[in-house]
């Protein structure tokens, strides 16, 4: 345990010991904050918004108890860590991160963070989604907790991977697996990186993506495969463990193609049926296109429209619209409804205030990568 969790769970137990003292009024720990809902397209709402937010909140590993940790007046969400049913650890990387937040200008300013930055800084921005999930920094940690089963998957024919596959796995016990993908180069052997999926006690996944040496890095390498980012990982894996999409070659000493499908599928069911009832007031993952409200969130955020800037800054469009002048705008290819867009990094400087910078790009390698919990 690196010395600043150490001082942060000696500080959150004094508080908590505090707390129940009557003499002990001065001692505070403010573990809310205020969220900005900005509508970006014409049938967005608030509620949708604290849906996605909702998700966002679920792939960190929270809970969520019925009623417990977040409302909104107006177009304001305010949410609470502690009563979001997150573990001790997430507790404390999250309270670090949200005392980073308020002091910016767009906090002090606004008393509110835009919750598409918000999100950007916990599931886009790989680092703090590592420590608050606690992925491990090193792979064999990761494998420590597990005891893999002896069949093993082989993917030649990827539809992310531009390399081959071996997947191993272990049993499914309840919410708790682990799958471990290596990508191989199919003549020497030689092995390029390695990705993991978890399964959580929420129902949601963990993932973790480690270079050739089992170190943990913050985004895939795209030389071998697309799979980019964390937050691209929950993009494409929608919360479940996914069937193979191409027919495989079979490989001697490896399940065969349709074996290591039905096995992938038999886990899915499973998965699905361990998380039912997981969260009947929170995430419903019976709706399983909800998830793309939290897309919509960071992607409205990092793309925002002349509309959406007119809410974020408070100015009028025509004003939003005589600042831009001659910056490119383009079309979202995922959500064309989203109209013309622009990109973050060439509008903030017209912002009335200076937010908090985010990671350049929130799914795929990035030139600037953010880490305020260093």
């Amino acid at each position: 345990m690196n010395i600043r969790l150490k001082i942060n769970y000696l500080l959150f137990f004094m508080i908590l010991a505090c707390a129940n003292d009557s003499n002990s009024d001065l001692i505070h720990i403010n573990s809310t904050i205020n969220l900005k809902w900005n509508s970006a397209y014409q049938d967005d709402s608030i509620e949708k918004s604290i849906t996605g937010l909702k998700w966002a909140l679920s792939y960190l590993g929270a809970s969520l108890p019925s009623g417990m940790g977040i409302s909104h007046k107006n177009s304001v969400i305010k949410i609470d860590i502690i009563k979001l049913g997150f573990n001790f650890k997430a507790e404390s990387y999250l309270l670090e991160l949200l005392q980073i937040i308020k002091s910016s200008e767009e906090y002090q300013v606004n008393d509110n963070i835009d919750v598409g930055r918000f999100i950007a800084l916990t599931i886009g921005a790989s680092e703090h989604y590592y420590q608050i999930i606690h992925t491990p920094p090193f792979l064999e940690d990761v494998i420590d907790n597990y005891m893999f089963l002896e069949e093993t998957g082989y993917v030649n024919n990827s539809g992310v991977a531009l390399e081959h596959r071996i997947i191993n796995f272990s049993e499914q016990f309840g919410l708790n697996q682990l799958f471990l993908s290596t990508e191989i180069d199919s003549i020497t052997g030689e092995i390029y990186e390695y990705e993991t999926i978890e399964l959580l006690p929420n129902g949601q996944l963990r993932f973790g993506i480690y270079d050739s040496f089992g170190i943990r890095v913050s985004v895939a390498d795209p030389d071998h495969t697309n799979a980019g980012k964390p937050a691209k990982c929950m993009w494409c894996h929608e919360s479940s463990i996914n069937p193979i999409f191409n027919v495989q070659n079979n490989y001697e000493g490896y399940l065969t193609f349709n074996e290591f499908q039905n096995t992938l599928l038999d886990f899915r069911s499973s998965h699905f049926n361990n998380r039912e009832n997981q969260f009947p007031n929170g995430v419903d993952f019976d709706q399983t296109q909800e998830h793309t409200l939290t897309e919509l969130l960071y992607i409205s955020f990092m793309e925002p429209s002349a509309e959406r800037l007119s809410h974020e800054w408070n100015m009028s469009l025509e004003e939003v619209k005589s600042i831009t002048s001659g910056i490119p705008t383009h079309e979202h290819y995922e959500f064309p409804f989203l109209g013309n867009l622009f990109h973050r990094d060439d509008i903030k400087e017209l912002a009335p205030f200076k937010g908090l910078e985010v990671s350049t790009s929130l799914r795929e390698q990035s030139e600037r990568e953010v880490n305020y919990l260093n």
